[in-house]
């Protein structure tokens, strides 16, 4: 089944409530009528309801299913008060109510105190701004220490996952070890069977360095905190993929030559790498998917289209649904 089909099917029982903050955007407004139209979600858009009824009128849009908020007016005492209990002395009480004049913070309110499962923003705000208030507030899993953005490769029946390609500049072994386990969740809700490659200029040790041994490192630690995860590193990316040349370079890997996810160890090679499988190799990149939150928020690209809004919401409703 087609990526996007087996999500709906997998969201549409489940109606999962997802909130706009930029809700005064014809993108925005023209996605999320088609996902109330479709059944897939509840969409909660925040703006004027002037100007999203307007929008509506003039693209002849039926907004039934679609609930359309004045932030200004939902922010109260008691969205107040708990972002003051919940940023614990880091924020003034007047500086929380100058936070939650950014529609971003009250969406990712809504989110927090239950009134939505999961956020979708960016069209108009650069990265941090969707995500300062994800990391301040929703805050990441227990146990996890970072976020980080994964993209699944696709092309025909092919599925990978590629991490990190979005968030982290650099990544110790720690750090490149969580990202692995996080990356093989979310390769779980796009339906993959997560075998995890590490990856490297080296394939067990053929190489030495520092950059090597940073990645060796990091194999060992989410062995060991994930020893029932397919994962293996470091190896090089025809290792990783290739069967024949993964049996040559790593004979008794469980992941050399059959990896589905993809561990770059720093991000100017994951940022590349997605994008060279794109340009080059014709797969499409979905995403970024923010990992490692405690509920799920999903970066829009300034550029975005309807169409990638609506896919986008789709991936968010799913997270939401695993999270359940």
């Amino acid at each position: 089944m087609e990526l996007f089909d087996s999500l709906k099917e997998k969201i549409k029982t489940k109606k999962q409530t997802l909130v706009f903050p930029e809700g005064e955007d014809e993108r925005i407004v023209g996605a999320t009528v088609r996902l109330a139209a479709d059944g897939l979600v509840n969409p909660i858009v925040l703006g004027n309801p002037a100007q999203v009824e307007k929008l509506a009128q003039d693209h002849n849009w039926n907004l039934d299913g679609v609930q359309v908020i004045d932030p200004k007016a939902e922010v109260d005492d008691a969205m107040r008060q708990s972002l003051l209990e919940r940023r614990n002395g880091k924020n003034t009480a007047e500086q929380v109510a100058k936070m939650l004049e950014d529609p971003n913070y009250v969406g990712t309110m809504l989110v927090y105190m239950g009134r939505a499962d999961g956020m979708v923003s960016g069209a108009n705000h650069p990265t941090g701004d969707t995500v300062r208030p994800a990391l301040q507030i929703i805050k990441t899993k227990p146990g996890v220490k970072r976020i980080s953005g994964a993209f699944i490769m696709q092309k025909g029946d092919e599925r990978y996952v590629f991490a990190d390609c979005a968030i982290n500049i650099e990544l110790d072994a720690a750090g490149m070890a969580e990202v692995g386990i996080e990356s093989a969740n979310t390769a779980k809700v796009f339906g993959i069977d997560p075998k995890v490659a590490l990856l490297s200029f080296s394939t067990k040790g053929s190489a030495k360095g520092d950059m090597v041994t940073k990645v060796q490192e990091a194999a060992e630690l989410a062995k060991q905190q994930a020893p029932d995860l397919p994962i293996d590193g470091e190896l090089q990316f025809d290792a990783a993929f290739v069967p024949s040349v993964g049996e040559k370079k790593a004979p008794g890997s469980n992941v050399a030559g059959h990896a589905t996810v993809f561990v770059f160890p720093e991000l100017q090679s994951g940022n590349i790498g997605y994008k060279i499988a794109q340009r080059f190799g014709g797969y499409e990149a979905i995403g970024p998917i923010l990992q490692g939150l405690n509920q799920p928020v999903s970066d829009l690209s300034r550029g975005a289209n309807e169409e990638d809004v609506y896919k986008v919401a789709i991936i968010t409703a799913a997270q939401a649904v695993d999270n359940e």
